[in-house]
C-alpha cells in the first residue's frame, strides 16, 4: 500500500527531531538508509559506515507528471531508470540523465551529475524548479528561486550535509524514441579540441561526449534524437558499448538504452574482473556481475580487502575550465597516460554559489578517470590529479578520495556561504560538515608531505592503455 507523501515527511521530520533530542556526543551522525546502491566511490575508511541510518526507503514515488506543462514532481529516491520509463512514452525526458540506472534524483542534486546533455543544460539540478527539504532540526522548507533562494542554490553540491531533500519539481524536454550516434575520430589533441568545442555550438546536436582510447585515438560521440531507426544495437549483455566506439562510424540505440549505455560495464569497470570482457564470461556470469548495481555491490563486499591498501584505485571526475583543458591533457599524457578517459563538456548556465569565483568557468571539460591503478611506490595519483586540478582552477567532484587540507578546500567551495546555509538548516551538525564528510585519512597511507614530494617522479612512467 502506497503511503501518502505528507505522512512520509511527517515521519521523517519526527525522527530527525527525536534523534536531535536523544543525541549523545556531537560526534554521533545521521545518514540516510536508501533503496538504491550508493554511488559514492566505495572507500573502506569512510566513517559514514558507522553512522546511524534514517530510513528513507519509501521516498521512491513519482507524484505528478505534467505532460502539457513538461514538468515532473517526484520523491528523491526515484531512480533515473524508473523516471525515463515513465516520461518517454509521453515523448519527454529529463534535461539531464546520469549514465547509471540507479542514480537517484536526490543524489543527482546533492551530488554533481554529469552526462552528454551537460554541454547544453548543465547538471540535473539546473532543471529543478522547487526542492522540499527536511532540515537537521526537523523543519520542513520549500526552496526555489523565489523562496529560500540561497539555500535552493546551495543544495547542489552539498552532498546531504544541509538536510534531507524529500521532494523535487523539475523541467522535462521533448524526446524521440531513438538516438542516432555519429563517431568522429581524431589523432591529435588540437584536432579533437576543435571538433569538441565546435560540436558544443552545433544547433542540431542533442548529445556530446567523447572517449579517449589511447594517446592518438580520440573519439567524439555525437547523438541526435530521431523518430525511426533501421536497426538498434544492444549493449546490455554480450556487446560492450565503449569498445564499439573504436570501430563504428554510426550506431542507433533506443533512447532508454542510450541514456544507460555505460551501465552494463559501469563504464569499463568489468576490465578488472577476469573474463568479463569476453562473450563467454558475460554469458555465464553476466547475471551476477554485469550492471552498475551488481558491480557497486561487489565493490562494497570487497571493503575488507581494500582496507589494507595504501592507495585505492582512482575513480575521479575533474572539471577543467575550457581554457585550461589542453594544458591539463598534455600534462596528463606525460605524467599518467591511463586510458580510456571519458570526456564530457559541461556548461554552467548560471554561476554556482557553491563554487568560488576563481574556479568558475562558463564551460568545463569533465575528465573522468575510472579505474586507474594506484599502486606505484611513492606516488599517489589521486593526490596528483587533485593538486593539478586546483592549480588550473578546476573543480573535483567529491565522491572519491579527497586529500585537501582545510584551507585549500575552502578556497574552492566558499566557506562563508556554506556555513550560512549550515547554520540555517543543520545547526546541530547532525549530517556532518562538507569538509568533514569527505576528508578522512587512510591509516595505511604515508603522510601527504611525502606524497607531495613524489610529484616529479611520476613523469612518463607506466602508461596504461586498453
Amino acid at each position: 500500500m502506497k503511503k501518502n507523501h505528507e505522512d512520509k515527511i511527517n515521519r521523517i521530520a519526527a525522527e530527525v527531531r527525536a534523534r536531535v533530542e536523544a543525541r549523545g556526543a556531537p560526534g554521533e551522525f545521521l545518514s540516510l538508509g536508501k533503496v538504491a546502491v550508493s554511488h559514492f566511490v566505495p572507500n573502506p575508511h569512510d566513517p559514514r559506515h558507522r553512522d546511524t541510518k534514517l530510513d528513507v526507503r519509501d521516498l521512491v514515488e513519482i507524484l505528478e507528471l505534467d505532460v502539457e506543462g513538461r514538468t515532473c514532481t517526484a520523491e528523491p529516491g526515484v531512480t533515473f531508470s524508473d523516471l525515463v520509463r515513465a516520461t518517454l512514452p509521453h515523448g519527454l525526458a529529463p534535461m539531464l540523465v546520469p549514465e547509471l540506472k540507479t542514480i537517484t534524483l536526490g543524489g543527482a542534486v546533492a551530488g554533481c551529475a554529469i552526462e552528454s546533455m551537460s554541454y547544453k543544460h548543465g547538471g540535473f539540478h539546473d532543471s529543478c524548479l522547487e526542492l522540499e527539504l527536511v532540515t537537521g532540526t526537523g523543519e520542513r522548507l520549500c526552496c526555489s528561486r523565489a523562496e529560500n533562494r540561497e539555500l535552493f542554490e546551495m543544495l547542489h553540491g552539498s552532498y546531504g550535509t544541509l538536510g534531507i531533500i524529500t521532494k523535487l519539481k523539475f523541467k522535462l524536454i521533448p524526446a524521440k524514441p531513438f538516438v542516432r550516434m555519429e563517431y568522429l575520430r581524431f589523432d591529435s589533441l588540437a584536432a579533437f579540441n576543435e571538433g569538441l568545442f565546435e560540436a558544443c555550438s552545433a544547433p542540431d546536436v542533442d548529445f556530446v561526449d567523447a572517449i579517449v582510447h589511447a594517446r592518438d585515438q580520440f573519439v567524439l560521440c555525437l547523438g541526435r534524437f530521431v523518430e525511426d531507426a533501421p536497426k538498434t544495437s544492444d549493449y546490455t549483455g554480450l556487446e560492450i558499448f565503449y569498445r564499439s566506439t573504436r570501430s563504428r562510424r554510426e550506431d542507433f540505440l533506443t533512447t532508454y538504452d542510450y541514456f544507460f549505455r555505460y551501465d552494463t560495464d559501469c563504464h569499463w569497470a568489468t576490465r578488472a574482473i577476469p573474463g568479463m570482457t569476453t562473450k563467454l564470461g558475460r554469458a555465464l556470469f553476466g547475471k551476477f556481475l554485469l550492471g552498475s548495481t551488481n558491480l557497486l555491490n561487489w565493490s562494497k563486499r570487497l571493503r575488507p580487502v581494500l582496507r589494507h591498501q595504501e592507495h585505492l584505485p582512482v575513480v575521479i571526475d575533474l572539471l577543467i575550465p575550457k581554457r585550461r583543458f589542453a594544458e591539463f591533457y598534455r600534462w596528463y599524457e606525460g605524467e599518467i597516460s591511463y586510458y580510456p578517459l571519458w570526456i564530457v563538456p559541461y556548461r554552467m548556465p548560471v554561476p554556482y554559489r557553491w563554487i568560488a569565483e576563481e574556479h568558475r568557468s562558463d564551460l568545463y571539460v569533465d575528465v573522468a578517470i575510472y579505474g586507474l591503478p594506484n599502486d606505484r611506490p611513492g606516488v599517489n595519483y589521486s593526490k596528483l590529479l587533485e593538486d593539478r586540478t586546483f592549480e588550473l582552477r578546476g573543480v573535483k567532484t567529491l565522491i572519491s578520495e579527497n586529500h585537501y587540507d582545510e584551507e585549500t578546500f575552502w578556497k574552492i567551495y566558499p566557506r562563508e556561504g556554506y556555513l550560512r546555509a549550515k547554520r540555517r538548516t543543520d545547526p546541530h551538525n547532525l549530517f556532518r560538515g562538507l569538509y568533514e564528510k569527505f576528508h578522512f585519512v587512510n591509516p595505511h597511507a604515508r603522510p601527504a608531505a611525502v606524497q607531495a614530494r613524489a610529484f616529479p617522479e611520476a613523469r612518463k612512467k607506466g602508461a596504461h592503455a586498453l
